[in-house]
C-alpha cells in the first residue's frame, strides 16, 4: 500500500467517508480456485451498536499492531482505531485474516484488498472466504447505516458482485453456515390466527414467507422488541381489572381527560386509560397533548415520565407543563412531572432509578420524538419497564427517520397492534401553514404578512454561500429581531459547495474568526458533539487542553472533554448542520441552503423536517428550481427492511387467537366439528 493510500485510508476512517474506487480493480487476474481451508481465526468483535455512547478515553494499542499495519501499508495513526474495534488480538487478527480491517468504520473493501495484498501477495483473491464473509458482513452494517435491520439474500448478491465475489450467492450461503449471518422467515400469509391453525385445522404444507437475513444483534433487538411491547399490551387486559377499585379506576380517568385543556388531549387520554400500548401523532403543536396526558397521570397518582430525543425537545415539552414557570425553587421543579432525554434516561443520569431488576419505577413512560428511535434504543426502553407500565409512543411520522437500524415508530401504527390517536391540532402561523402541506405532498404558497417565511432565490453554489452568511449575520436580526446565536443554517450534507464544511467556514470567518488553533476550533466557536450516531449536542468551545477539546453544552452547562483522537469524528462547527442532525430540535430562526447540486438529495421529509425547525422564522436559499416541488410531491425516503411490523402483526394476531380459544366454552369447538360434518 503506497504512501498516498494509506492516507486515503486514514482520511476515510477519520471522516467515516465513502469512496469511488471498485474492488474489481484490486484484481486484474481472473479468480482463483478456493485455497484449502486454513486454522479458524481468532472470532474478531464487531463494532459497537450505532446508539452506544463511544469511549472517551486513550485506547491501550497492542505492540504488535503498528507493525502489522505498517506491513500492510496502513498508516500507524490508524492503529487506535483498529485496536478499539479488535481488540487485544487485533495484530493476530489482521495476521491471519486482513479483511478483518473491514470492521473498522469508514474502511472501504478497496482498502482493506489493498491491505490484504500486502500481507497475503497473491495468496488471497477476490473469491477467498475470509473476504467474502468479511463483505457480507460490511455489507449488512452498511445497510444497517441506511436504516435496515435485514436484507433479501438477492440484495445482499448483487452488493457483493459489485465487489469481484465471483460466486455472490455460495457466499451468502457459506457465510449463513458460518453462523457469521442469520437467517430468518417471516411469514406472509393472511391467516386470520397469523399462522396458528385453529382447533381441528391442520398446519399448511407451504406457507409464504419472506427471507431475509441479518445479523444477531439487530435480529435480538427487533425479537426482544416485539415481545416487549406484546407484554405491554398484554398487561393492560389485566391492569385494567385491578384498577376498578384504585385510585386510578376508570372513573378517575376519565375525569382528567374531562379536565382536558382540548378535544384530541382527552381522546389521547382515554385511550392511555383502557390501553397497554397507544401511539400518538402530531406536529409540533400536538406536543401539548403528551404534556396533557403527563400532567393527568401525575394528578392521578401514577409514577410518569416523559422521554424526547433531544435537549432541546425535553426544553420545548417542559415549558408546556402547567406550572411551567415555576423555576425559583427546587421543590417547585421537583414536584412536577419526570421530563428527560431517551440517552440520559438509558444511562441513568435522568429520570427515575431502577430496581434489583433494571426496571424503572414507572406506571406511565411516554417517548415523544418517537420517529428517531432505532430498533436497539427501543428495545432498551421497553425492557426496562415494569410488569404492568403503560407505554405511549408520540412523535411526527412525517419526519425524517432515526439514525440507527429500525423504523420502530412507522412499524408500530402500520401493525395495528395498538390504537393510533391522530391529534387534531395544526401548527400554527405562516410556518406551521407552510410544513402541514409539505406533509401531504403540497408546496404551497403562504400568506406572510410579519415576513415567516422568506425565499431568496440563488443561482449558484457561491451566492447560496453569500446569501446565507448575509441572513444570518445581517437580514434575520434586523429584519425580524433574531439574532445569530439563536439562528441555524440547515442544508443537505456536509461536502459539496454548499454544504455544512463550506458554510461553517463561512459562517465562522464573519462571525468568529479565529485562526482554529485547537483541532481547528476556537474558544468560542458554536459546534455540535455527537459522541455516537444520531446523538447531537449543540455546544460552544471553551478550551483546548492537554486531554483535549473542552465543550460546554448549550442547553446544560455540562462541561465535556473529548479526547484530541476523537475531536475529527465527534466535534463539527455548528452554524451549520444537516437536517439528519436537526431533527428533534427547533431554533427560532432557521435558514434551509438548497444549493443546486442539491436536488438528488431532496426528499419530502428532509424538507418537512428542514422547514419546520424553525419557530418564528424560516428563510429558503433557493437554488434547486423545480426540484422541490417536485421532491415534495413524490420523492420519499427510500423504504428500509426491517421485521418488527410482521413480529408485531403475527404476536397480536397470536394473541388475539389464544383469547377467542380461552373465551370459548370447553367442548364447543368439537360440538361445532359436528355440527358442520353433519349435513355432509
Amino acid at each position: 500500500m503506497t504512501d498516498d493510500k494509506a492516507a486515503e485510508l486514514l482520511a476515510a476512517v477519520r471522516a467515516v467517508e465513502s469512496g469511488e474506487r471498485s474492488a474489481a480493480s484490486f484484481f486484474t487476474e481472473s479468480a482463483q480456485p478456493q485455497a484449502a481451508p486454513r486454522p479458524a481465526a481468532p472470532t474478531a468483535p464487531r463494532p459497537a451498536p450505532p446508539g452506544a455512547v463511544a469511549r472517551r478515553g486513550p485506547v491501550t494499542v497492542p505492540d504488535e499492531l503498528p507493525e502489522v499495519l505498517a506491513e500492510g501499508g496502513a498508516p500507524d495513526a490508524l492503529a487506535p482505531r483498529v485496536a478499539e474495534v479488535l481488540g487485544e488480538q487485533a495484530a493476530e487478527l489482521l495476521r491471519s485474516d486482513p479483511w478483518q480491517l473491514l470492521a473498522v468504520p469508514g474502511v472501504r473493501p478497496e482498502q482493506a484488498d489493498g491491505f490484504a495484498r500486502a500481507l497475503l501477495g497473491e495468496a488471497g483473491g477476490p473469491g477467498d472466504e475470509r473476504r467474502t464473509q468479511a463483505l457480507v458482513l460490511w455489507l449488512l452494517e452498511r445497510a444497517a447505516l441506511a436504516g435496515h435491520t435485514a436484507l433479501e439474500p438477492a440484495a445482499l448478491s448483487k452488493g457483493l458482485s459489485g465487489y469481484a465475489v465471483p460466486e455472490p450467492d455460495e457466499a451468502v450461503r457459506s457465510a449463513v453456515d458460518a453462523g457469521a449471518v442469520l437467517v430468518f422467515e417471516d411469514a406472509l400469509d393472511a391467516m386470520p390466527q397469523g399462522g396458528v391453525p385453529a382447533p381441528g385445522q391442520d398446519e399448511p404444507e407451504e406457507r409464504p414467507v419472506r427471507l431475509l437475513l441479518g445479523l444477531d444483534r439487530y435480529a435480538l433487538a427487533e425479537e426482544s422488541l416485539a415481545d416487549g411491547l406484546g407484554r405491554v399490551i398484554s398487561a393492560a387486559a389485566q391492569q385494567s381489572t385491578s384498577d376498578e377499585e384504585s385510585a386510578a379506576g376508570p372513573e378517575a380517568w376519565e375525569a382528567v381527560a374531562a379536565a382536558a385543556p382540548s378535544p384530541s388531549a382527552a381522546e389521547l387520554i382515554r385511550a392511555v386509560a383502557g390501553h397497554g400500548l397507544v401511539a400518538h401523532t402530531g406536529g409540533e403543536a400536538a406536543r401539548a397533548e403528551p404534556a396533557a396526558l403527563l400532567a393527568a397521570a401525575g394528578q392521578l397518582g401514577l409514577r410518569a415520565c416523559a422521554a424526547t430525543h433531544s435537549t432541546s425537545g425535553r426544553d420545548r415539552l417542559r415549558r408546556l407543563l402547567p406550572g411551567s414557570g415555576d423555576t425559583d425553587g427546587s421543590g417547585s421543579e421537583q414536584a412536577r412531572p419526570a421530563v428527560v432525554t431517551v440517552p440520559g434516561l438509558l444511562d441513568g443520569r435522568e429520570g427515575p432509578g431502577r430496581d434489583e431488576e433494571g426496571a424503572w419505577a414507572l406506571d406511565l413512560l411516554i417517548v415523544c420524538d418517537a420517529p428517531q428511535l432505532d430498533a436497539e434504543t427501543a428495545a432498551a426502553l421497553v425492557e426496562s419497564l415494569p410488569d404492568g407500565a403503560r407505554l405511549v409512543l408520540s412523535g411526527d411520522p412525517n419526519v425524517l427517520g432515526s439514525a440507527g437500524p429500525g423504523q420502530v415508530f412507522a412499524d408500530v401504527l402500520s401493525s395495528g397492534a395498538c390504537p393510533r390517536i391522530a391529534s387534531r391540532t395544526p401548527d400554527p402561523g405562516p410556518v406551521g401553514e407552510l410544513v402541514s402541506g409539505i406533509g401531504i405532498g403540497e408546496l404551497n404558497q403562504v400568506d406572510a404578512p410579519g415576513k415567516e417565511v422568506v425565499i431568496v432565490p440563488v443561482r449558484d453554489a457561491g451566492e447560496a454561500v453569500h446569501r446565507t452568511v448575509q441572513l444570518v449575520a445581517d437580514s434575520v436580526p434586523r429584519a425580524i429581531g433574531v439574532p445569530s446565536g439563536d439562528t441555524q443554517v440547515i442544508t443537505t450534507g456536509h461536502g459539496g459547495s454548499a454544504g455544512t464544511r463550506a458554510l461553517n467556514a463561512a459562517l465562522k470567518e464573519r462571525l468568529h474568526p479565529g485562526p482554529g488553533r485547537f483541532d481547528g476550533f476556537d474558544p468560542g466557536d458554536r459546534v455540535v458533539h455527537t459522541p455516537s450516531r444520531g446523538r447531537v449536542t449543540p455546544a460552544v468551545v471553551v478550551s483546548g487542553e492537554e486531554d483535549g477539546l473542552r465543550l460546554e453544552h448549550t442547553a446544560t452547562g455540562e462541561s465535556v472533554v473529548v479526547a484530541r483522537e476523537r475531536v475529527t469524528e465527534e466535534v463539527r462547527h455548528g452554524w451549520a448542520v444537516t437536517a439528519h442532525q436537526a431533527v428533534g430540535m427547533s431554533w427560532p430562526a432557521v435558514v434551509a441552503v438548497l444549493p443546486g447540486d442539491a436536488a438528488s438529495d431532496l426528499s419530502r421529509e428532509w424538507v418537512y423536517t428542514a422547514f419546520g425547525r424553525g419557530e418564528r422564522h424560516l428563510s429558503v436559499v433557493h437554488g434547486v428550481e423545480d426540484a422541490l416541488p417536485k421532491a415534495v410531491a413524490s420523492v420519499t425516503a427510500p423504504a428500509r427492511t426491517t421485521r418488527l411490523r410482521a413480529l408485531l402483526t403475527q404476536s397480536a394476531r397470536a394473541a388475539e387467537a389464544a383469547r377467542t380459544a380461552a373465551a370459548e366454552p370447553a367442548g364447543s369447538s368439537g360440538q361445532e366439528d359436528q355440527a358442520q360434518d353433519g349435513p355432509a
